[in-house]
């Protein structure tokens, strides 16, 4: 790949958005005032329909401006550092004054990725100077006189500058000591690329050649996008299948996929994903449509009560429902995979030697809700690592989860583990103990269908009973999932504080001093993190995450 490439049109694209989202000025961009030429889909229309994917950043300080209402004093500092120090990079090297040179004119911007040229039979690999992908940028002009007064600024203090004809349409190559970029004006549009036949292609697509707009679907996609608060970026595959095969083929040296893999991949018939900023943060949103007869993950929406098993100062959590039917349903696709079901079959020989069924004893039982969670705990044998594990089950077949456990505590038995009970306010917990340590694991019952595996014997004495304090009631896990959609499968749940806290806890000083004052400022500035998932249809799949931001506060 071109080394360049991450040092130009990547910062140029993300320095554009930082500087609007700065706020710079007091200018009002009124939804709706920009012609059609900086819409997602007028844009599209010169990008080449060969593009992997296309994303377009919001130029509207309107909705960066949003993130404002966050942020501690730390991170306020670290914006405004940034922001001050792109702006007067850009003033001594090129002589550029956002204000005046570049917001008159900007409309839009949208990036797309080209794969590279198509490999010929007789390399072995693509040659050495060829990428393999090429950007390719596309800004929407809103003032076509501010932007070629800006055009001719640049060329007049850019000593390296020459013109290209290409079919009748001058590409300006431009070289300073990063490389060079090639940029053409195509009505309404801008192009840019430092790969000169990435603006080629763009020529020709804006001369006729099919456009990434008039792939199936995805001038529904561009148009519609995905519905977030005050959008930032949205991203677009409208063919999803055949960007995994175009990147495949572009990438010959890359193992071959699994024929049913393979398959799977191609099922998903186009994604498009949303970044926005409403008042708890940062929100985004991803929809993939699907092709039902191939994906057949049964999905079920989880009642979300397992939360309510768990403490309040649980760091992170990940919960769920239907572990049972989801291998069921693994487990039927796998007759098509050949190498997938000889390593199950393996799985379930090696487990039948210790009297063990992989599809009764282990899956077949845990068809309620589970959840997974990481809480907090210097006692014991935990005391090194500050924290333990739980694991919690609710299931309809108490007798197979009890006989599985059984077996279990017999192979710990065998391998010289002491397994014994012990008395939790009137509740039995079995231990696994390690001789001079304590116990390391443990498993009881909450209640008659949710039992629990502790990891580290604290942690036993935390499940046993539900908490007086449980995670569902907590302030950190409403605010960090509370705006999530309902229903849906279950949550992943972090919460930054304690997380930030059991690592300055526990985090020798060496690598603390690793991590960087921005990072720090970046995370502390943070809630924690959400995400779920749900299924609006057989057709339908959409991810949500929630990055939840803390209230800006004073300095």
């Amino acid at each position: 790949m071109s080394e360049r490439r991450p040092n130009r049109i990547v910062p140029i694209i993300v320095g554009t958005a930082v500087v609007v989202a700065g706020g710079i000025g007091t200018y009002l961009y009124l939804k709706g005032a920009f012609s059609d030429a900086t819409s997602p889909l007028a844009s599209a229309k010169v990008v080449p329909d060969e593009a992997l994917m296309a994303g377009f950043v919001s130029t509207d300080p309107k909705n960066w401006a949003q993130l404002q209402q966050f942020g501690t004093p730390e991170a306020q500092k670290l914006v405004d550092k940034g922001l001050k120090d792109f702006n007067k990079e850009m003033l001594t090297e090129s002589n550029i004054n956002y204000e005046k040179d570049v917001k008159p004119w900007l409309g839009s911007v949208m990036f797309a990725v080209l794969p590279s040229p198509t490999v010929k039979p007789a390399q072995a690999t693509p040659p050495k100077s060829s990428p393999e992908v090429r950007m390719l940028m596309v800004v929407g002009v809103k003032d076509k006189v501010s932007a070629l007064s800006f055009a001719n600024k640049l060329k007049a203090k850019k000593a390296g500058t020459k013109q290209i004809d290409y079919k009748g349409i001058k590409i300006e190559e431009t070289t300073d000591k990063s490389g060079k970029t090639y940029t053409a004006f195509l009505d309404s549009h801008l192009v840019m690329s430092d790969e000169k036949e990435a603006v080629q292609l763009a020529i020709d697509t804006f001369k006729g050649q099919p456009s990434f707009a008039s792939k199936a679907g995805a001038a529904s996609l561009l148009t519609k996008g995905v519905d977030v608060q005050n959008s930032i970026a949205q991203f677009y595959i409208p063919d999803y299948a055949g960007t995994v095969q175009q990147a495949l083929a572009n990438n010959p040296n890359t193992p071959p996929l699994p024929p049913e893999t393979l398959k799977q991949l191609k099922a998903v018939q186009s994604v498009v994903m949303g970044v926005g900023i409403d008042n708890a943060g940062v929100r985004m949103k991803a929809i993939a449509k699907v092709d039902p007869s191939v994906m057949k993950v049964q999905y079920k929406a989880s009642p979300g009560k397992v939360a309510s098993q768990l403490p309040a100062e649980t760091i992170a959590l990940i919960a769920g429902n239907g572990i049972s039917q989801t291998w069921a349903t693994v487990v039927e696709q796998s007759k098509a995979d050949p190498q997938v079901q000889q390593g199950f079959d393996i799985a379930r020989q090696q487990l039948k030697l210790v009297n063990l069924d992989l599809d009764k004893d282990i899956f077949g039982w845990m068809d309620g809700e589970f959840a997974l969670a990481a809480i907090p705990s210097t006692k014991g044998i935990l005391a090194p690592v500050g924290f333990g594990g739980a694991l919690v089950f609710q299931t309809s077949d108490r007798k197979t989860a009890e006989a599985t456990f059984n077996k279990l505590d017999a192979i710990a038995k065998g391998n010289s583990i002491a397994v014994a009970p012990r008395k939790i306010q009137g509740k039995t917990v079995t231990e696994w103990q390690i001789p001079q340590q304590g116990a390391f694991l443990g498993h009881g019952w909450i209640d008659e269908n949710t039992m629990y595996v502790a990891i580290g014997g604290p942690i036993a004495d935390v499940m046993a009973n539900k908490p007086s304090q449980p995670l569902d009631n907590s302030t950190s896990f409403k605010t960090v999932t509370g705006s999530l959609q309902k229903p849906n499968a279950g949550y992943f749940y972090l919460d930054m504080d304690k997380t930030m806290s059991l690592v300055n806890r526990q985090l020798p000083p060496a690598q603390k001093s690793s991590i960087t004052p921005e990072t720090t400022a970046i995370l502390n500035s943070m809630h924690g993190i959400g995400l779920t998932v749900t299924q609006p249809d057989a057709s339908t799949g959409q991810v949500e995450v929630l990055l939840a931001l803390k209230p800006k506060t004073g300095k």
